[in-house]
């Protein structure tokens, strides 16, 4: 193993709730008479996108909706909570990254969602977690297609110099673990607070608290 590849911002830092108030003060910033509690949210976190939920939302009510011009809004709402609020690593990323290092291990940070989104996370997780500590980001101005299709992970071992099957990826939601299965890279699910009951089939294992071992084992 020579890459450790975190997926989706909440393999990192459980954003999850953040970012459904996010989305409702959004919803209410448009005049949309929408809100998403729990269960709500966490039934449309079996696909990737937020402007894709806004419009299959949109869809649904059969309202006409600018689903990016409100998925926008939704995206300075989330930097701006993170700024404010701050955010926390999720348990066992730190010893991931210590142990990434010690290993001598390269790492990405391998999303599909904007990459000022993906560095505030990385701001707001300061100084426990820098830019230094990944060698690749992969945001949406890196690659056309957004998990499931495995090209933000193809970008990722093109720009580490590394292969499918030297690497291990962890992810927290279903598209994400298809997008790295699709690129040949073995997946470790590791849920949000919001998909823990989501089914993860195309992952290599399911962990609740990330350890380096687990990652060394599947690399075995």
């Amino acid at each position: 193993m020579s890459a450790l590849l975190f997926g989706s911002i909440s393999s990192i830092a459980d954003t999850s709730e953040i970012q459904r108030a996010a989305f409702n003060e959004a919803f209410a910033e448009h005049g949309l008479d929408w809100q998403w509690d729990r269960d709500d949210y966490r039934s449309r976190l079996d696909r990737a996108g937020g402007a894709d939920r806004i419009a299959q939302e949109a869809r649904r009510r059969g309202e006409d909706v600018d689903a990016a011009a409100v998925h926008g809004t939704k995206s300075r709402i989330f930097r701006e909570k993170l700024r404010t609020g701050g955010a926390a690593p999720r348990d066992g990323v730190l010893d991931t990254l210590r142990a990434a290092k010690d290993h001598g291990w390269k790492v990405g940070f391998v999303t599909t969602t904007s990459r000022d989104n993906v560095l505030a996370v990385i701001e707001a997780l300061g100084p426990a977690v820098g830019p230094d500590d990944f060698d690749v980001v992969v945001a949406t101005d890196s690659v056309d297609a957004p998990k499931p299709d495995p090209a933000a992970y193809t970008f990722a071992l093109q720009a580490l110099g590394e292969d499918a099957a030297s690497a291990v990826a962890i992810e927290d939601n279903p598209d994400g673990v298809r997008a790295a299965a699709a690129a040949g890279v073995t997946c470790l699910a590791f849920p949000n607070e919001n998909t823990a009951a989501v089914d993860f089939p195309d992952a290599a294992r399911r962990v609740e608290r990330l350890a380096a071992d687990d990652v060394t084992a599947l690399a075995a």
